[in-house]
């Protein structure tokens, strides 16, 4: 179930804590569109329930935790007037309009979105010209397997690895452990950042059929993480 929201960052109003967006989407997709425009004091209110699946709520004398496990999904666009970088339109956003814009979005909060892409415009030929894609139905079957097989492998998705169960599972060899050492170095990762890493690059192996994560995998990962260094510069 996908949970498209106005209000993410509280209950309904009154005394008595109750179940907003963000439990309304446990075990499901909380889709943001136009993420910056949101207040920045409701995004923050993300960071504890991405991090531990929990929401916790207080009211008056009365405070109440809700599950949260949800699958944050997020759009927005590169600038306010949404063309910068587009070859066909004029961006007329300034250089301080930018840095504002993106500014909405706390490098904690960044630090907290596993995979983050850039969606180039794209010209009219290259739409008319586009080729048929992979299937729904089969990347379904792939993901399928893929869950699968962690839980075949751990008893658990690899989004929930900790500890030494993180360091047993996904393993690295020495090729693998010098590129995320030089990749960490030069984005500047946090241990949070780290790990989430890890556990991309083991879901990319498993969908790839793979037992142990290869360099090809941490690297894939790792793209997947450029453009929050991009936006908290």
């Amino acid at each position: 179930m996908v949970h498209s929201v106005a209000s993410i960052g509280r209950s309904h109003s009154g005394s008595h804590p109750r179940p907003g967006e963000i439990s309304l989407a446990h075990h499901g997709i909380l889709f943001l569109d136009e993420m910056p425009e949101f207040p920045r004091a409701v995004l923050e209110v993300l960071r504890e329930p991405l991090e531990s699946g929990e929401i916790h709520i207080a009211r008056a004398a009365r405070r109440a935790t809700f599950p949260a496990r949800f699958q944050l999904v997020a759009a927005m666009n590169p600038c306010p007037c949404g063309h910068l970088g587009d070859p066909q339109q004029v961006c007329r956003c300034t250089p301080a309009q930018i840095s504002q814009y993106r500014n909405r979005l706390s490098g904690p909060l960044l630090d907290r979105i596993d995979i983050q892409m850039e969606v180039p415009a794209l010209p009219v030929s290259a739409l008319q010209g586009a080729t048929q894609g992979e299937s729904s139905t089969y990347w379904r079957e792939r993901v399928a397997l893929a869950v699968e097989c962690q839980w075949q492998r751990q008893r658990m998705r690899n989004a929930q690895l900790q500890g030494e169960l993180l360091d047993r599972f996904c393993a690295l060899d020495s090729a693998g452990t010098r590129l995320l050492s030089r990749a960490t170095e030069a984005l500047h990762l946090s241990a949070r950042g780290y790990h989430r890493v890890l556990r991309v690059a083991r879901s990319i192996a498993d969908l790839e059929g793979s037992e142990s994560i290869l360099p090809r995998h941490l690297a894939e990962a790792v793209q997947y993480r450029r453009m929050a260094q991009s936006l908290a510069q």
